[in-house]
């Protein structure tokens, strides 16, 4: 009898162990709502004995709205994610989409899918993961997919392939300019220029740069092999066009209550990362499918990343790195907490020295530049619902 029960609290001492060995990541009361809508909770655990220090918002998108910022609001330009946000009035930000930074007058450009009040300003790259938002007056939705957009420009009723939008246009290269972009193209004289106003060709400037985008048109800019193309199709008076077709690759996207299947056409916003994290409530990193590199998935950095949960919620993330006080994750440990906080999709954002999260006036994070907040190409915006 003794020897049973002496096993009998083995068994119990045992069981207790392993259950105080289980990370308790956190609970329902550690997030405080801090507007109507609005909960955040700050998180510090061990990933691999090293700190990792995190900050999450929690969105409830039927109270509140979410909005895709472009730095200066333009195509290109950099500007901080607390200026973004003060700027509009945001209860909250994140930093959000891939840009090139390198002190060129293109500074700020998207490096793939860029979409802003249903206008695209930056085209897509290795079908790269990308998150989809449609507001309406009563919810806001949100969608995870992989996205290629396709530019279709058509100049008097010929096609032309694959045109890059609102960038540097580069040799042997056809780039479409909108009014979104900048005052002028920004080019040099080495290319063809083509405005369209109102879907006609209004003027040809060969061997000019840096025309200036009609605000009811576009410019079509064609260096080399390609001026030659264009050169040949354009006519004063000619009918011109220019429209992106869409490809998704992969389901990306769980069940929710509206069928919600993202689209640029049902789509306000458009903004893209890389990799995906998370896929119907299973860690799935596409890292080799969005043309990533391993490193960059293995090491540990500050990161910023998004999640769809299951209970309808939408989670903002940011992990600090680079410092004693929080050593930066992997993606493969982002999205394993990501799953046990309860995501069904999820995808990693800009992170680095642009990791920034805004809350109520300030920034709540450390970003892990010396110089402090980095300035960035874009950020997702956190409103209230206007109550009909």
């Amino acid at each position: 009898m003794k020897i049973e029960n002496s096993k009998l609290i083995r068994r119990v001492c045992f069981f207790i162990l392993f259950i105080l060995s289980i990370p308790v990541l956190i609970s329902a009361q550690d997030f405080k709502t801090v507007q109507d809508g609005i909960e955040y909770a700050e998180l510090e655990r061990e990933v691999d004995k090293l700190p990792v220090k995190m900050n999450l918002l929690r969105l409830d998108l039927t109270k509140v709205r979410l909005d895709v910022v472009h730095a200066m609001d333009a195509a290109i330009g950099l500007e901080k994610t607390s200026s973004i946000a003060a700027r509009y009035g945001a209860l909250a930000a994140i930093n959000a989409g891939f840009f090139r930074i390198d002190r060129s007058i293109f500074e700020g450009d998207d490096v793939s899918n860029l979409q802003i009040d249903g206008k695209v300003l930056s085209e897509s790259l290795s079908n790269r993961i990308a998150l989809f938002i449609a507001n309406s007056p009563t919810r806001t939705t949100v969608g995870i997919n992989h996205l290629n957009l396709i530019g279709v420009l058509a100049v008097n009723k010929q096609p032309f392939d694959a045109p890059g939008i609102n960038r540097e246009r580069r040799e042997n290269d056809l780039v479409v300019y909108t009014p979104e972009f900048h005052r002028t193209t920004l080019t040099d004289p080495k290319g063809i220029e083509i405005v369209v106003q109102n879907g006609k060709i209004t003027g040809i400037l060969d061997g000019r740069g840096s025309s200036k985008i009609p605000a009811d048109g576009f410019v079509i800019s064609a260096s080399g092999k390609r001026r030659e193309e264009v050169l040949a199709k354009a006519k004063i008076g000619a009918k011109a066009s220019f429209m992106f077709t869409q490809v998704n690759f992969g389901n990306g996207l769980s069940d929710n209550p509206e069928g919600f299947a993202p689209s640029i056409l049902n789509t306000e916003d458009i903004v893209s990362g890389v990799p995906l994290l998370v896929l119907n409530g299973k860690v799935k990193i596409t890292w080799e499918q969005e043309k990533s590199s391993k490193a960059f998935v293995e090491t540990r950095h500050p990161r910023t990343a998004v999640a769809k949960l299951k209970d309808g919620k939408f989670l903002m993330v940011t992990v600090d790195g680079r410092s004693e006080q929080s050593a930066g994750i992997n993606l493969q440990n982002l999205a394993e907490i990501l799953l046990e906080l309860g995501a069904s999709d999820a995808m990693n954002l800009d992170g680095g020295g642009s990791t920034t999260m805004f809350l109520n006036g300030k920034v709540v994070n450390k970003p892990s530049d010396k110089e402090g907040e980095r300035r960035v190409g874009d950020a997702i915006l956190v409103f209230p619902r206007k109550k009909n």
